[in-house]
């Protein structure tokens, strides 16, 4: 963001505004960039300065469309990565092969993604979050209130020792039986 600051204060440009989205760029409605045309449509800007053009649109028939858009509003789009100024035959030139660029290695990214997960799900690895084990204390009373009068401790400290599934003094899994203290051995 200081860069683009920067190059548009050494150009002479007023900032209208900042356009900044948080979701990924692969979603097909983007909510900064749909202001930014919006902005575009109303004819409140002229050019459009973007650090990259992954920034702005992540597939070339996206990128193409916009550029076309914002052509016909005769606003111009400069990008610092790349040094586009899009306002010329060359700069649209090297804008059709960087984007084919960006989309293929977009594209490459994603293939390997899926055929790393296809790989361990072959060899029998469990994707995603671990599942949270069930309690494996046998409760004294058949409740908590009952645990905590027969531990001597408080119902939250009960409920938190049955909910973390062990004793503390106690090995993992051992569990106790009725008529124990988390003090007996």
């Amino acid at each position: 963001m200081l860069e683009l600051r920067a190059y548009a204060q050494a150009r002479g440009w007023t900032i209208i505004g900042e356009y900044i989205d948080e979701c990924s760029g692969a979603k097909a409605s983007r909510p900064a960039v749909d202001r930014l045309v919006a902005d575009a449509r109303r004819r409140r800007i002229d050019v459009i300065c973007a650090w990259s053009l992954d920034r702005i649109e992540r597939s070339l028939k996206a990128l193409i469309l916009l550029v076309d858009e914002l052509a016909h509003l005769n606003v111009a789009l400069v990008t610092l990565k790349e040094s586009l100024d899009l306002g010329s035959a060359s700069g649209r030139l090297m804008l059709h092969m960087l984007s084919a660029l960006a989309e293929f290695e977009r594209a490459r990214i994603a293939e390997r993604v899926r055929a790393g997960l296809q790989r361990a799900r072959a060899q029998g690895k469990r994707l995603g979050r671990p599942r949270k084990a069930p309690a494996t204390i046998d409760v004294p009373g058949g409740s908590v209130r009952a645990a905590a009068a027969a531990w001597s401790v408080s119902k939250s400290t009960a409920q938190r020792w049955i909910a973390k599934g062990r004793i503390p003094g106690r090995a993992p899994g051992q569990s106790l039986t009725a008529g124990q203290t988390p003090s007996a051995a």
